[in-house]
């Protein structure tokens, strides 16, 4: 599965939930999307092919976004999303 693939039921399952996904850009290698949710619930989600992991960069950026206070994911199969959603919301 493309990861384009994945991100499409990404944003779908958000939607579904009331939530918006922003894509994000303007920054090299800030993760893909940021995750809004009901009731002030947000994460950065990076998407990947599966099987793939992220690159040296984009682990830094999630390292530093942890460090503010930020849940960061990597999310590389489209059974991963319910999980990621569940675990945002509950935060």
């Amino acid at each position: 599965m493309l990861e384009k693939h994945i991100e499409r039921k990404l944003t779908d399952a958000i939607k579904s939930r009331d939530g918006i996904g922003l894509k994000q850009t303007g920054m090299a290698g800030i993760p893909d999307r940021l995750v809004l949710m009901p009731n002030g619930k947000c994460a950065f989600v990076e998407l990947k092919a599966p099987g793939e992991k992220p690159r040296k960069l984009q682990e830094i950026r999630m390292k530093q976004l942890r460090k503010l206070g930020f849940k960061t994911y990597v999310v590389d199969g489209v059974e991963q999303i319910g999980g990621v959603l569940d675990e945002i919301q509950s935060s």
